[in-house]
């Protein structure tokens, strides 16, 4: 979400850019990985460092970028950009998911059910970030085959992305919640 300056106080000619720091400071920003990558080249290695991290208003917004540079803290910076960028809307019915979901990328594959109030977040560290900083507050979630944190995190979001909520199916199919559920007014 770019933040728009504020054209209003002009003083000399010269425009102040007053950002809205209200709108940023309500993301939180979690890292959930950083690497030194190396490029061998005719000299010698050229190292470089490379960052995910994960951005959310815990309300049910969550984006993931992925960033690369020659200083952490850039790679960081760059990261936490694109993951602004991609943020998405992630479907939550009392503090859970609507229903369980199976997703694969690569060679990592996450089952996520939705779970009962009170239970909490059980996942692992790569995906727990992203189902914190989304706002989810029950959830159970198994990481099988590779635990490479970018595959985990993209088998994450894709299964997070491909939610449906009740309505969302109701719409598709061109019928009421109600027939649907089977509830039919009498």
């Amino acid at each position: 979400m770019p933040v728009k300056p504020d054209w209003t106080s002009k003083k000399g000619g010269i425009v102040n850019y007053e950002y809205n720091q209200a709108e940023e400071e309500k993301l939180f920003e979690t890292v959930i990985d950083t690497k030194r990558v190396a490029k061998v080249v005719k000299g010698g290695r050229n190292f470089s460092f490379s960052a995910i991290v994960v951005v959310g208003d815990r309300a049910g917004n969550v984006g993931v970028g992925y960033g690369k540079a020659n200083e952490i803290a850039d790679a960081i910076r760059k990261a936490k950009g694109k993951a602004q960028k991609n943020m998405f809307k992630v479907p939550i019915i009392k503090g859970t998911i609507p229903h369980e979901i199976t997703a694969r990328y690569g060679a990592s594959k996450v089952i996520m059910k939705p779970a009962s109030e009170g239970t909490g977040i059980i996942a692992g560290g790569t995906a727990r970030a992203i189902f914190e900083a989304a706002g989810i507050e029950n959830i159970l979630c198994k990481s099988l085959g590779s635990n490479t944190p970018c595959n985990v995190v993209k088998a994450t979001v894709l299964g997070l992305q491909s939610m449906r909520t009740l309505s969302d199916v109701a719409k598709l199919r061109g019928k009421s919640v109600a027939e649907i559920t089977g509830q039919e007014a009498k």
